[in-house]
Parts: structure tokens; C-alpha cells; sequence
């Protein structure tokens, strides 16, 4: 009977109280600048002067970053600042489901900017045709869909597991693997459907944009020098995200775990760092989301 658990202690990244006051201190300083941070691009992209589909797919990107890491980052700050940092049985399924819904709806939006910029780059002159409003809409709906589904598979299987044991999730957030070991059943079958399930999401993604790469740069054989740059700049701020993002969670997610305090420090690059360098890696190389900062700022 899983209602036996009523509540998990979420482990901290440090067991040191000194060591913890100063996390407590960077990661509040993280997470404030990636909400504002996104807060910004989000003002901007949604602005009526920049209506082409990149700026729509860079809104909806910045919205989900907001939300996935103020899934995680707000427990685990407070949890600096008490002993035991406990969350209820609900309150951890809850946190499960938007790490892997976010988590999902952010690749699969990175996916489908992959695809635009292919576009853009490789038929320029089709673009506006192709990447219609309908399409664009149609991608997201899919991408927050496909997000929920993912997320309601991981989900389900770990809220009917029993619990009755130990309540110490080794992790700072609760996610799929540190659940699966407290569990007082075989989770063998669910530990593998996870990774397959993480798994295959992560690995056709990938596969997708590395393929959106190599049409776009065969596309830029017979290109001058000036075109390579533009497309090459381009594309340089999402192969970043990609790289920053893909990299971390696939490590994470497509192996069955055994060291969960490794997995511990290189998540806290995809649930905090990646959202907050996000509007500024895509800002940095936007010519017009940069003046459109400059104009809200003077606002």
C-alpha cells in the first residue's frame, strides 16, 4: 500500500552546512537569473515585431525553461537552509511528472527548431511557405502533447509502486531511478521501461537534429564564405543548447543507473544551468532579439 509513505527527505548536494549556505547563496543567484532571463525573452519574442517562427518556437522554449527548473530548483534551495528537506508522497510524484513533462516538451521543441532552421537555411525561399503559422502551431501542439505522454509513462508505473521502507531519496529532486530503489517490489521491468521509454526520446531527437546538421551544412557546399557564417551562426546558439542539454540528460536517463551521486551533480546542469544560459546563448547571437532587448530595457 503506497499511502504507508506519507513523505520522502530529498538529499542535498552537500552534507557540509558551511559548503551548503554558499550553494544556497550560487543557486538562488542561478535560478533568479534564469527566470528573469527567460522572463525577458519572453517579453520579447511575444512582441508583435518579431512574428517569424523562430521567434515563436524561442517563446514557447523560454516559457518551459521557467517552468522545468521552478520544478526542481525551489525544494532544493530551501533545502539548503533545513535539516531534513522533506517533500510529501504527492508532492514527489508531482515533481516527477513536470521534471520529465518540461524536460520532454524542451526537446522536443529543440527538435522542432532544428527543423525550422533547416528550412530557413536550406530552402530560403519556400520558407515562408513551409513553415507555416498552422505548422508551427501544429509542431508545438505536438511537442507539449508528446511531453505529457512521456511524462504520464514514467509517472504512473512509480505512483503505484509500493513504498514502506526507507524514505531517503538519493537525489535532490525525485526522479525515476532514486524512486525505483526505495521501492519494496522488483522494479526491474520499470527501470528498464524508463530508460527505454527516456531513452528512445532522447536518442531519436538527437539523431534528428545530427541529421538536420549535416543537410544543412551539404546544403552550404557551393556557398560563399559570408553564407557559411550567417548559417553557421545561426545554428552555432542551438548546437550549443543541444550539445549543453542532450548531453547531460542522455547520460543520465539512457543507462540503467547505478551511481546516483554522479547522476546528481550532472543533473543540476540540465534542470538549472542549460534554462539559464538559454536566453543568453540565443540572444547573444540574435541581432533582433538584442535590439528588441534594448528597446524594452529603455521602456
Amino acid at each position: 500500500n503506497s499511502s504507508s509513505m506519507k513523505e520522502f527527505i530529498l538529499l542535498s548536494l552537500s552534507e557540509n552546512q558551511g559548503v551548503q549556505k554558499i550553494y544556497f547563496v550560487v543557486f538562488l543567484l542561478f535560478y533568479t537569473l534564469t527566470v528573469a532571463g527567460n522572463l525577458m525573452v519572453l517579453t520579447v519574442t511575444s512582441s508583435r515585431h518579431l512574428n517569424s517562427p523562430m521567434y515563436f518556437f524561442l517563446c514557447h522554449l523560454s516559457f518551459v525553461d521557467i517552468c522545468y527548473s521552478s520544478v526542481t530548483a525551489p525544494q532544493m534551495i530551501s533545502g539548503f537552509l533545513v535539516e531534513n528537506n522533506t517533500i510529501t508522497f504527492a508532492g514527489c510524484i508531482g515533481q516527477l511528472f513536470g521534471v520529465h513533462f518540461f524536460g520532454c516538451t524542451e526537446i522536443f521543441i529543440l527538435t522542432a527548431m532544428a527543423y525550422d532552421r533547416c528550412v530557413a537555411i536550406c530552402r530560403p525561399l519556400h520558407y515562408p511557405a513551409l513553415m507555416s503559422r498552422r505548422l508551427c502551431s501544429c509542431m508545438m501542439g505536438v511537442s507539449w502533447a508528446g511531453g505529457f505522454l512521456h511524462s504520464t509513462l514514467q509517472t504512473l508505473p512509480i505512483a503505484l509502486l509500493p513504498f514502506c521502507g526507507p524514505n531517503r531519496v538519493a537525489h535532490y529532486f525525485c526522479d525515476v531511478h532514486p524512486l525505483l530503489h526505495l521501492a519494496c517490489a522488483d522494479t526491474r521491468a520499470e527501470g528498464l521501461a524508463a530508460v527505454a521509454n527516456s531513452g528512445v526520446i532522447s536518442l531519436s531527437c538527437f539523431l534528428i537534429l545530427l541529421t538536420s546538421y549535416v543537410v544543412i551544412l551539404v546544403s552550404l557546399r557551393g556557398q560563399t564564405l559570408a553564407g557559411w557564417h550567417k548559417a553557421l551562426s545561426t545554428c552555432g546558439s542551438h548546437i550549443t543548447v543541444v550539445i549543453l542539454f542532450f548531453g547531460p540528460t542522455t547520460f543520465v536517463y539512457i543507462r540503467p543507473s547505478s551511481d546516483l551521486s554522479r547522476d546528481r551533480s550532472v543533473a543540476v546542469f540540465y534542470t538549472l544551468i542549460t534554462p539559464m544560459l538559454n536566453p543568453l546563448i540565443y540572444t547573444l547571437q540574435n541581432g533582433e532579439v538584442k535590439a528588441a532587448m534594448r528597446k524594452l530595457c529603455r521602456r
